[in-house]
C-alpha cells in the first residue's frame, strides 16, 4: 500500500475497491484503483447514453452503431457496456448468423436492412455488411465479382441510409496480432467462454496479414466525408470501451439537457 496515495486507498476501501482487488489473483492494488476508476467513468458515461436514448426516444431518431474488427478485438464486451444501462424496449442487438439458401439469392444487403430501425430504436451490429469487404474475402466465403461488387455499392448504399434520416456510426476495434493471440488462448483454456471460438477463429493468426490487406482496402474506400469510420484502439478492454461511448456521445447530437 505504500506506493498509494490516500486518494488511492480510499477508492479501494470501498465495496467497489475490494471488489476490484479479490476478483483476480495474484493481487494487483494498482490495476485495482485503474478498474474503480473504470467503473466510475463508465456508470457516468452510462447515465449520458441513457439520456441520448430518451432524446432518441422523444424525436422519433432511429439510430444504426455497427461495430467491425478482428476475431476478439472487444465488440460484443463494448456493446453490452453500452446496453446494459439502457432501455431494452427500444434498441436490439443484431450479430446474423451465416446467410442461409434464401438469403444467398437475395440482394447482399438486403437482410441487413430488414433489421434497420423503427422510430426512436438504436440498432447495435455485431459485425454487419462489412463481413463482406473482409472476413469473406479472406476466408473465401465470397467470389472475387462479389466482392467487387459489394465494394461499387458499399458508399451509395450508406449515402441512402442517411438520406434516409437514419443515423449511422461506424466502429472499428483494433488489436495487435499478440493481443488476439493471448484472447485466443484465455478462451480456449476458459470453459465458460469455448464455445466463442469457431472455424473462422481458429485461422485468424495464420490469415493475419490477409486481414490487414482487406481492411486497408476497406478503409480507403469507405472511410467517406459523410461515413467515417473511428478506429478505436483496443488492447485495453477498458479503455477501449470507454473510448467507443465517448465517440458514440460525440457522433450523435443528443439533446445533452434531457432529463432522466
Amino acid at each position: 500500500m505504500e506506493n498509494l496515495t490516500q486518494q488511492e486507498v480510499n477508492k479501494l476501501n470501498t465495496t467497489r475497491g475490494l471488489k476490484a482487488i479479490l476478483s483476480k489473483e495474484p493481487y494487483n492494488l494498482e490495476k485495482a484503483v485503474r478498474y474503480v476508476g473504470y467503473e466510475r467513468r463508465l456508470k457516468k458515461l452510462q447515465v449520458e447514453l441513457i439520456r441520448l436514448q430518451t432524446w432518441a426516444i422523444e424525436q422519433n431518431e432511429r439510430i444504426i452503431i455497427l461495430f467491425e474488427g478482428r476475431d476478439a478485438a472487444g465488440k460484443g464486451g463494448a456493446i453490452r457496456r453500452i446496453t446494459e444501462r439502457i432501455n431494452p424496449r427500444h434498441m436490439r442487438i443484431v450479430a446474423l448468423p451465416k446467410p442461409n439458401q434464401d438469403e444467398k439469392t437475395q440482394w447482399y444487403f438486403q437482410r441487413y436492412v430488414e433489421q434497420f430501425p423503427k422510430a426512436g430504436e438504436i440498432i447495435f451490429f455485431d459485425r454487419s455488411w462489412y463481413n463482406r469487404a473482409v472476413v469473406e474475402p479472406v476466408n473465401g466465403f465470397c467470389t472475387q465479382e462479389e466482392y467487387e461488387v459489394f465494394m461499387n455499392q458499399v458508399n451509395d448504399f450508406e449515402r441512402m441510409i442517411l438520406e434516409s434520416g437514419i443515423r449511422l456510426v461506424k466502429i472499428y476495434m483494433s488489436i495487435t496480432k499478440k493481443e488476439q493471440a493471448k484472447r485466443f488462448n484465455d478462451i480456449k483454456n476458459d470453459p465458460l467462454k469455448q464455445w466463442k471460438m469457431t472455424p473462422v477463429d481458429e485461422r485468424a493468426q495464420e490469415l493475419w496479414d490477409d486481414y490487414t490487406e482487406y481492411k486497408k482496402t476497406m478503409f480507403s474506400r469507405t472511410n467517406t466525408v459523410i461515413s467515417p469510420w473511428k478506429v478505436i484502439r483496443a488492447n485495453r478492454k477498458t479503455i477501449a470501451r470507454i473510448n467507443v461511448i465517448n465517440h458514440i456521445l460525440k457522433s450523435i447530437p443528443y439533446d445533452k439537457d434531457t432529463k432522466v
